[in-house]
C-alpha cells in the first residue's frame, strides 16, 4: 500500500467535484466559449483548516442534486457522476451524459481508474453501508443504474425502471440495513420517493412509494439510522419557502413526521455526524438575473437541529451564489458549502448555536458535487 493510502484509512476525506464546462450568464446556465477540464478534489477534513491533498480530470456536471459523489466506506475509491455535456454539434448548448468515474483515492497521486456508462442524465450516487453496491439516479431516462463494487473493481450490474421515464429520479440512498434504498423523484407532476429492495446485487422496485413533499431532491440519513431527511426544491423560483422534510424511518411504513420551510430551493442538504443537525444550503435566487423580482445577492447556509421529532432553525449565514454541496467535518465543528460562482468551498465554525466565517477553499471549476467517507 502507498503512504498516501495508508494515510487515507485514517484521514477524514471530502471530495468535490467541479464543473468547468459552465457558467452563469444573466440567470442563465451557459456552456463557457473557452471551457475549462471539469476536476475532482480531494480534501483531507481531518485537520484545521481542511487542505486540498489531490486532484483529477474526470467528467461531471452541475446539474442535479450534490450528491453526485460518492466514497466507498474504506475510502478506497469515489464515484463521481457525469449528467450533462456540451453537444459536440453544438457547442452552446448541453445534453444528457451518462457517465460514472472511478476514481482510485489510494494511488499516489489519486488516478481515474475507468469510466462506466450509467443512464441519460446521470445525477446521484450512492454506495452501500458494506462497500459492494452503488446506485446511480438517470434523471433523463426514468432508471436507476446498478453497480457492483469488489475492491476498486466496479462493474455495471442492471438498471431499475420505473416505467415512467419522466420522474426524474435524483439522488440514490441507502438505509442502514443495506437492504432497502430510497430514490427520490423530482418531476413535478410526479413529487414521490420509490422504495427498491436489496438482495446482494439484485435491486428491485417494490411499488412502494413515500411522500415527503413537492420535488423532494436531495436526501440524506442519520447515522443511527432512525431518521432521514429530503429537500423538497417545490417549483423553483417563485418567491415562495421550500420545504426541508424529516421522516421517522422506525415507524412501519416509514413516514414524514415534520416539515420546516427553509427558503427557495434547498440545494445540499447532510446530517453532520453526530445526526443531531442538518446543514443544507439554499440557492434564495443567487442563479437568477439580477432583474429578477426573486433575486438575491446571497444564498443561505442553515444549520436545522433534530429534537423531539420535529425540526428546528439553529443557525444560518450567508454563502455566495449559485452554492451547491454541503458537508460536515468529522468533529461536526465546521460546515463546509460550494459556491459555484466563486469557484470555492466556503467553510464556517459552527458551535451548536451559530455559524462563523472560517475561510475558504478555491477550487477549478464551479463546485457542484459534495460527499464525505463516514
Amino acid at each position: 500500500m502507498t503512504i498516501l493510502g495508508t494515510i487515507l484509512i485514517a484521514l477524514q476525506i471530502a471530495v468535490s467535484a467541479n464543473d468547468g464546462k459552465v457558467m452563469l450568464v444573466d440567470g442563465v446556465n451557459t456552456p463557457r466559449p473557452d471551457p475549462e477540464p471539469d476536476t475532482v478534489t480531494i480534501i483531507d477534513i481531518s485537520v484545521t483548516p481542511p487542505k486540498v491533498i489531490g486532484e483529477v480530470r474526470a467528467p461531471t456536471s452541475i446539474a442535479g442534486p450534490p450528491h453526485s459523489v460518492a466514497i466507498a466506506p474504506d475510502r478506497s475509491i469515489a464515484l463521481v457522476t457525469a449528467s450533462m455535456k456540451i453537444d459536440p454539434k453544438n457547442p452552446k448548448a448541453a445534453i444528457p451524459n451518462d457517465q460514472v468515474t472511478v476514481i482510485d483515492l489510494k494511488a499516489t497521486p489519486p488516478v481515474v481508474l475507468k469510466t462506466l456508462q450509467a443512464g441519460a442524465g446521470a445525477s446521484g450516487v450512492s454506495i452501500n453501508p458494506a462497500g459492494t453496491l452503488a446506485l446511480v439516479a438517470n434523471r433523463n431516462e426514468g432508471t436507476v443504474s446498478v453497480f457492483s463494487i469488489a475492491g476498486k473493481n466496479v462493474t455495471a450490474a442492471g438498471k431499475v425502471d420505473f416505467a415512467a421515464p419522466d420522474s426524474e429520479p435524483a439522488q440514490a440512498m441507502f438505509l442502514g440495513d443495506g437492504r432497502t434504498a430510497w430514490i427520490s423523484r423530482s418531476a413535478a407532476a410526479d413529487n414521490k420517493i420509490s422504495v427498491l429492495s436489496i438482495n446482494g446485487s439484485k435491486v428491485e422496485y417494490t411499488k412502494q412509494d413515500l411522500f415527503s413533499g413537492l420535488r423532494p431532491y436531495g436526501m440524506d440519513i442519520t447515522p443511527a439510522g432512525d431518521f432521514a431527511v429530503v429537500a423538497n426544491i417545490g417549483t423553483g423560483f417563485t418567491g415562495g419557502a421550500d420545504t426541508v422534510s424529516l421522516l421517522d424511518l422506525k415507524a412501519n411504513p416509514p413516514r414524514t413526521i415534520d416539515q420546516l420551510a427553509v427558503g427557495p430551493i434547498p440545494e445540499g442538504i447532510v446530517v453532520s455526524p453526530n445526526g443531531r443537525y442538518v446543514a443544507i444550503t439554499v440557492m434564495n435566487g443567487t442563479n437568477l438575473s439580477k432583474t429578477s423580482p426573486f433575486y438575491h445577492d446571497f444564498a443561505v447556509l442553515k444549520v436545522l437541529e433534530i429534537r423531539d421529532r420535529k425540526l428546528l432553525t439553529i443557525a444560518e449565514a450567508k454563502l455566495g451564489h449559485w452554492c451547491q454541496g454541503a458537508a460536515w467535518t468529522p468533529n461536526g465543528a465546521t460546515v463546509l458549502a460550494q459556491c459555484i460562482v466563486e469557484k470555492e468551498i466556503q467553510m464556517f465554525g459552527f458551535d451548536g448555536k451559530s455559524l462563523k466565517a472560517a475561510g475558504s477553499i478555491k477550487v477549478n471549476g464551479g463546485p457542484g458535487g459534495l460527499r464525505t467517507a463516514r
